[in-house]
């Protein structure tokens, strides 16, 4: 990178060659995932923006293998916890063992599968909520407490959960201090006929292919930086601004059916997710800076799980992302209109 530069605007040699990093990538996990090319999309931008992702879907549409590919893929290091009702918070963050060491005994600390830069907690909601909790530190902090002792976390540091929306007895569901904690959350959809026959001509048993790291730490460290200096340009923010004001209720500028069927809206996590993500989503496009296009591809992935519905919402047809889709279709782009004198 051009020193000249560093901090400043991306320039097109740098978004060409961030393009290409990232297309790798998402080539990567094409060959390992078959059609779910949106699903790898949101995935990589999630991933790119720092933060973390929650995928809700059925047994067998691969959550599990993305994860895995992931971490391959970009070279680093990965732990799988299946969350289980009596599974505790020292079975995920570690904890202290009484060890005799030269004559003498302490607790020293045994570090958990926390300890790595990208968990996948399986089954989040399986769990208690007191092992749930457990993650909140790590996830915005990226650090955990232990018996008053502070201790971070790799770098990066991700967390990709699953759960499953069907067989919920004996489930938790997650607390809204969690949820927002989680900067993505996706649905992922069924594939389609073609996608499954594809599955089984070219794949013995359905497995997967071998893949090999192709993103190395310094790709990765190089993406981070480029994404905080995607442009964010003042109209765009202001979008973002008003699309998160008017998932309240109380706002006199809300629609109708956010007035009629939210209890309550996205918080001001929401609106710096949005930004974040957006920039990732630009520079993944091949973009030096933010459009609306880039806002609107993510906002259901970090709005709807940031909303919670009045009970009159399921009656008349509603679930969040439908009301968020419908929000994004509503909110104007430009929130003042432009004078009929100066347009074009």
């Amino acid at each position: 990178m051009n020193e000249t530069n560093a901090g400043g605007l991306l320039t097109p040699e740098e978004v060409t060659a961030a393009r290409e990093v990232i297309d790798r990538l998402l080539g990567g996990l094409g060959r390992a995932i078959l059609g779910q090319d949106q699903l790898l999309r949101l995935a990589v931008t999630c991933i790119l923006a720092r933060g973390h992702l929650l995928l809700e879907g059925l047994p067998g549409l691969g959550k599990t293998e993305l994860v895995k590919s992931l971490s391959t893929l970009m070279h680093l290091s990965f732990r799988r916890v299946q969350f289980t009702p009596d599974l505790l918070p020292g079975d995920i963050v570690g904890s202290p063992i009484l060890e005799e060491q030269d004559g003498t005994r302490r607790l020293v600390f045994h570090k958990g599968p926390i300890f790595a830069n990208l968990l996948l907690a399986d089954e989040i909601n399986r769990a208690t909520p007191k092992t749930q909790s457990a993650l909140l530190e790590a996830m915005q902090e990226r650090r955990v407490t232990v018996m008053g002792e502070t201790h971070q976390l790799p770098q990066p540091f991700f967390v990709l959960a699953t759960q499953n929306p069907i067989e919920l007895e004996g489930t938790y569901p997650l607390p809204e201090a969690q949820l927002d904690r989680f900067t993505f959350k996706i649905n992922v959809e069924g594939i389609g006929a073609d996608t499954l026959q594809q599955i089984i001509t070219k794949r013995r048993h359905g497995e997967p292919p071998v893949l090999e790291p192709i993103v190395s730490g310094d790709d990765l460290a190089q993406l981070f930086e480029q994404v905080d200096r995607v442009h964010l340009p003042e109209a765009v923010a202001n979008y973002i601004a008003r699309l998160v004001s008017a998932t309240h209720a109380r706002y006199e500028d809300s629609p109708e059916f956010v007035k009629q069927f939210v209890r309550f809206g996205a918080s001001p996590r929401a609106a710096i997710a949005l930004a974040n993500t957006s920039r990732a989503a630009a520079l993944i496009a091949g973009k030096p800076n933010v459009g609306f296009d880039e806002v609107k591809f993510v906002a259901p992935s970090v709005l709807s799980h940031r909303i919670i519905l009045d009970y009159a919402a399921r009656m008349d047809g509603w679930d969040n992302i439908s009301l968020i889709r419908e929000l994004v279709q509503t909110v104007p782009q430009v929130g003042r209109e432009i004078p009929a004198d100066v347009r074009v």
